[in-house]
């Protein structure tokens, strides 16, 4: 995409040429142009680019409903892009449903597993932030969704940005209907710890969804860094560093 290099920064549209700023990188210049919206509505010759549409629909809403469930914790761990790539992994689990057809496929037929790993703050990644050892688990039959952490030695385990002296562990746990719109979601915290060489006790972060449960289950799993001063912890950077990450998914 061409930049403007001019002194003066132009905002708007001028004949063909429209000029716009992004926050990522800048101000922009494209060519205006495209096929009109009513031919690729009714054309034979857009029909697959109408399924591609449809499809990429319901991965933008299936998109915002996940983020909507877990909103108290990526208001602080979250980077400006999270929201166009978290719409490309959906749309990458719509399309590994096998039954339905072209046009029509959708998350609740697709591989919600895909989602593992997904880091909202790519900014801060939780592989390379907490080294400390964890387990995630979900139990579909009892509806019980946990994520376990042996003591640990902060210092030794966690990756902090400089200025951080303390932080926390974050963790929700989600059962999701995408087909409704619907969540049950629960939060839990560890208490705001010291970022030193003392060891922690264990913790044990868990919640309770509807027992045998036919909709997607998730596990995210993060952590939040405080400074201290005067006593007060103060987020660090407006949670600039804050790492969460979906550890554990359970499809249908």
């Amino acid at each position: 995409m061409p930049k403007q290099s001019s002194i003066i920064k132009v905002k708007g549209t001028m004949d063909d040429i429209t000029f716009y700023k992004t926050s990522e990188d800048g101000y922009l210049v494209k060519r205006k142009g495209g096929v009109e919206g009513s031919r690729i509505k009714n054309d034979p010759n857009f029909q697959r680019t109408r399924e591609n549409m449809n499809e990429f629909s319901h991965a933008g809403k299936a998109g915002k409903l996940l983020r909507n469930s877990f909103q108290s914790l990526l208001k602080n761990s979250s980077d400006t892009r999270m929201v166009s790539r978290l719409t490309t992994a959906m749309f990458s689990v719509l399309q590994a449903d096998a039954t339905s057809a072209r046009g029509q496929r959708n998350v609740l037929d697709g591989e919600t597993e895909l989602l593992t790993g997904f880091d909202f703050n790519i900014n801060a990644k939780l592989s390379t932030t907490v080294f400390a050892p964890y387990t995630a688990t979900i139990d579909r039959a009892a509806g019980s969704l946990a994520v376990d952490i042996p003591a640990f030695v902060p210092a030794n385990m966690i990756i902090t940005p400089i200025g951080a002296t303390h932080f926390k562990i974050v963790y929700a746990g989600a059962e999701i209907d995408f087909e409704k719109q619907t969540y049950v979601v629960s939060t839990e915290s560890s208490p705001i710890l010291p970022w030193d060489n003392n060891v922690t006790a264990d913790l044990n972060l868990s919640n309770a969804v509807t027992a045998n449960s036919t909709h997607p289950l998730f596990v995210v799993l993060g952590i939040q860094f405080y400074q201290e001063v005067n006593g007060q912890q103060y987020p660090l950077m407006n949670g600039a560093f804050n790492a969460l990450c979906v550890v554990k998914v359970s499809g249908v």
